[in-house]
């Protein structure tokens, strides 16, 4: 719409002539879109983007739709036969449309900061939801069946977490095929890494070409775990090249990470990423067939543009991957398309994505002992860090330009990512950090029982609303998020009170949520993390072989602490349950839930012990 109506001069004289029109950055405001998105479902309509929502000069919807095409066409109207009907509409029945717009807006208010009961941690919520996304999993294909297909990592998430609690083997498999297939397809960049916005087939064959930090700062999360329980070399080297990228074409200047990455150059989708057989040989060669025996150029029908290169037919890891001819006929293909138009770069830095990144990044170091990988999360996070205010965080970050105030969701997942980095280097400035943004995040977005937060701070001036942020998008919900980095920074410091208040935070998020149809899978994994949440103690040697045994098996319901044999620290270190810690030699402690089990002290049962499903 932005090409067709927003920059075409008929259209805009229409719309200045009418209307106040205002252009919203979803990204930058997620709780105002979060709002007329929810107005727009109210009304019976399909939700999506574009959204496209008509206001009263309150602020209030009162009618809407998503894509409106500058002519008629698809069965819809254009979209200055729209701008005309809605102007003629309000004019001649301007009462009777505000009337009904206040009373949408109570509806949506009602369903967007639900006030309810609470719901006990009923460990049957998990594996109820994971097998519900099970039976819609393509088995052969992985993610749900049917398309588009996008990366979806909530339900990965959930599908993981319950084979962690309860030994699932079918979710992790699910979960396990879902990566294999889309690191395989032309969803995946075989050549720069890094994973593409979605497929618009069934087979993660023909991406959407945009990349966005958080699709490839999940995929790093999601496949480092899947490393640790399969040791399967392909999920390393997606991680190796997906980091690479990152470094590469996403991070700023002074560090921190860009949003994403165009879809477009040259005014076509794709053009960037696409290559011809023709093409191909003229930068390898006669090693060209070689190259192309293990990868492919696909060109599906009703594709319009240059073959599509992917390698489905050979996704397991292979000669490809190892071999010195496919690792130099790669990088000679990557620099011959380093001298094409490259698609625009979103610079905005949005703090949230930014956390959940350095997060990945810090796992991955530490799966991987990668200290340059450790060296970028850290700069990154020095980077958002230094970008507070007063200790408030802004929500993006462009040039000299900061967006304040921010969302709950950049101090959780600065929390999160604090916690991680805390776990990787036991630097005391990280829960220092993290404190402190705990308490940004109480005072400017708690609610008023002290029950939970609110996504939008209490001092933002410019929403008809404030809202909870229930629902879960491309990465789990605010309230999900905020859940988790409570109960991950208690676990780190052993602060019990802490640890009460996020269990009250899960139970009223389940009591709000109990009557919504979908968009919930984060909330009911973070209130799995609250009922049993996992904390490991290593007191270690020098050889610190029990530290590197917990590194290579990443668990995303674990927080982990590491001490040296006699560490006088020993004393800020609490184990839940009253079990005691003994610094004097080394040892694990796994604890779950407010159970301890008995001490492992060498790194062949420490493996055993944390490869066990907890119950």
């Amino acid at each position: 719409m932005a090409h067709e109506s927003f920059e075409n001069d008929e259209v805009a004289a229409v719309m200045n002539r009418l209307f106040v029109n205002i252009k919203v950055d979803r990204e930058e405001r997620p709780d105002i879109d979060q709002i007329y998105m929810a107005a727009l479902t109210a009304m019976g309509e399909q939700g999506g983007w574009p959204l496209t929502i008509f206001l009263t000069p309150e602020g209030q919807p009162f009618w809407g739709g998503t894509y409106f095409p500058k002519d008629p066409r698809y069965g819809r109207p254009g979209f200055i036969q729209v701008l005309e009907a809605v102007s003629r509409t309000w004019t001649d029945k301007q009462d009777e449309l505000t009337t009904s717009a206040s009373a949408l807006a109570d509806h949506v208010r009602s369903r967007l900061a639900p006030s309810a009961g609470t719901a006990t941690l009923d460990p049957g919520l998990l594996p109820a939801l994971a097998e519900s996304i099970q039976t819609s999993i393509d088995p052969a294909k992985g993610d749900l069946r049917g398309a588009p297909k996008f990366p979806n990592a909530p339900f990965m998430n959930a599908l993981w977490a319950n084979w962690l609690q309860h030994g699932v083997s079918a979710h992790r498999d699910s979960v396990i095929t879902s990566l294999h297939k889309m690191l395989s397809g032309g969803i995946y960049d075989h050549l720069g890494g890094g994973l593409c916005r979605y497929s618009v087939d069934d087979r993660w064959l023909v991406p959407h070409f945009e990349k966005m930090l958080y699709d490839n700062a999940q995929l790093v999360d999601l496949a480092t775990s899947a490393f640790g329980a399969t040791e399967n070399d392909l999920f390393r080297i997606r991680i190796e090249e997906t980091i690479a990228w990152l470094q590469r074409e996403i991070r700023l200047p002074g560090g921190g990470f860009a949003s994403s990455l165009d879809a477009d150059s040259e005014g076509e989708e794709g053009k960037f990423y696409l290559w011809t057989a023709e093409q191909i040989a003229t930068t390898l060669g006669a090693d060209a067939e070689r190259f192309l025996s293990v990868y492919e150029l696909a060109t599906p029908e009703s594709w319009e543009g240059d073959p599509i290169l992917h390698r489905l037919s050979s996704s397991s890891l292979g000669e490809a991957d190892e071999d010195a001819f496919f690792i130099e006929a790669r990088q000679k293909l990557l620099a011959e398309r380093g001298k094409r138009v490259r698609p625009g770069r979103d610079d905005k830095l949005l703090v949230d994505w930014n956390g959940v990144a350095i997060a990945a990044i810090a796992g991955a170091a530490r799966v991987f002992d990668r200290e340059d990988w450790l060296e970028l999360a850290e700069g990154a996070f020095h980077y958002v860090s230094e970008s507070a205010v007063d200790g408030r965080l802004p929500h993006s970050i462009l040039g000299q330009d900061r967006l304040f105030p921010c969302m709950s969701t950049d101090y959780a997942a600065m929390i999160d990512a604090a916690v991680s980095l805390a776990e990787a280097t036991d630097a005391p400035e990280f829960v220092v950090k993290a404190r402190g943004w705990l308490e940004m995040l109480d005072r400017w977005h708690g609610d008023e029982n002290g029950s939970g937060h609110y996504l939008t701070a209490s001092d933002a001036e410019d929403v008809p609303m404030r809202i909870r942020g229930d629902v879960d998008e491309a990465v789990p919900s605010a309230t999900a998020q905020t859940i988790r980095a409570m109960v991950r920074l208690a676990m780190l410091t052993s602060d019990d009170a802490l640890y009460d208040r996020a269990v009250a935070a899960a139970e009223a998020a389940l009591g709000r949520i109990a009557q919504q149809r979908y968009g919930q899978t984060g909330i009911i994994c973070a209130a799995e993390l609250a009922r049993q949440p996992r904390k490991l103690v290593i007191v270690d040697s020098e050889t610190r072989e029990l530290v590197s045994e917990a590194n290579r098996f990443m668990d995303l319901l674990r927080t982990d602490t590491f001490l040296s044999v006699g560490e006088g620290r020993s004393d800020h270190v609490e184990l839940p349950g009253g079990a005691v810690l003994d610094t004097t030699r080394p040892g694990a402690w796994l604890c779950i839930g407010q159970t301890c089990l008995p001490p492992v002290r060498t790194s062949g049962e420490l493996a055993d012990l944390l490869r066990k499903p907890a119950g």
